[in-house]
């Protein structure tokens, strides 16, 4: 039998954490492009700098990793 109040109750924790995960990662990105001293698009796009990727990249899985302990307890 299952329980629909527990399965909602889940789901909506999920959607929550998922948007309260994706505010974060803007605001992250956000924050790396304004203080950053150079264009991060044209050093990615067009200047193909890998190690500036691989920055940010890092940086986000950072914040990802904090906002799910954080979650987590």
């Amino acid at each position: 039998m299952l329980h629909w109040d527990a399965l909602l109750q889940g789901l909506a924790a999920t959607v929550l954490f998922t948007v309260v995960g994706l505010i974060f990662f803007g605001i992250t990105f956000m924050l790396i492009t304004k203080l950053a001293p150079f264009s991060v698009k044209k050093e990615i796009e067009e200047d193909q700098n890998v190690a500036l990727g691989i920055v940010i990249g890092s940086l986000i899985l950072g914040v990802a990793m904090i906002v799910s302990a954080s979650l987590h307890g």
